[in-house]
């Protein structure tokens, strides 16, 4: 018989970018965001909340511009949540937040130190930071009630990251609009361990972010775009 308990990843659930982020980020990186602008405002993965997790989403295409490399694990953050890495390099950095993203335990993590730990790699630039974006990732308390009640929980494996086409071509279009906030878009692919009291199961992930790394500095996520953008 087959679980009843819906395997719900913390990608399944979201919201898209406000109009006055949207704005910000969009002077930065042009063509790509005006693309996402257009897209619905809510993840292109919230259909899936209540999908059997033996059934994988769609394949990720790869792009011979990608990183094969995952970047460096971080520390023990609140709960199964990892500190922010030290990383410099915007591909290496969306990497690791979208492993942090795809990964929770609801055996010795809250809720509320679940968002605690997310809201860690969060940029502290609050003109383009959207932490609404971020946050919307986490199920409501009495949905995280119900996934500790089942021990759910779940590891990430990340198999590449990469620039957009569209974002490689704005930047190559005008180069110096990237030094206004220094933040870049990344599409990460990978897959999610999801496992429970009685079950568990896969599913391929695919996540566009929007992370900033300026110069001198490490690198932090500013935002989730609301569709994949390869």
């Amino acid at each position: 018989m087959r679980n009843r308990f819906p395997a719900l990843s913390l990608s399944s659930y979201g919201v898209g970018w406000p109009g006055n982020r949207r704005i910000a980020i969009v002077a930065v990186v042009v063509a790509v965001l005006l693309t996402i602008a257009a897209a619905v405002a809510w993840l292109s993965g919230s259909g899936n909340a209540h999908r059997d997790p033996t059934a994988a989403g769609p394949a990720a295409a790869h792009s011979p511009s990608s990183s094969g490399a995952p970047g460096p694990r971080p520390e023990a953050g609140p709960g199964s949540v990892p500190k922010p890495p030290q990383i410099s390099e915007p591909v290496a950095y969306a990497q690791a937040a979208a492993r942090m993203l795809w990964s929770y335990d609801t055996r010795d993590t809250s809720r509320d130190q679940q968002l605690a730990g997310m809201r860690a790699w969060m940029t502290a630039e609050t003109k383009y930071a959207d932490w609404a974006s971020v946050s919307g990732q986490v199920p409501d308390p009495v949905l995280w009630s119900r996934m500790a009640d089942q021990d759910q929980r779940a590891t990430a494996h990340v198999t590449e990251g990469h620039y957009p086409g569209a974002f490689k071509q704005a930047l190559a279009e005008d180069p110096s609009a990237i030094t206004e906030a220094y933040i870049y878009v990344v599409t990460v692919n990978g897959t999610q361990q999801i496992a429970w009291k009685k079950g568990g199961g896969a599913e391929e992930r695919a996540v566009t972010l929007a992370v900033q790394c300026r110069p001198g500095h490490d690198c932090t996520l500013a935002a989730i775009a609301p569709s994949v953008t390869q």
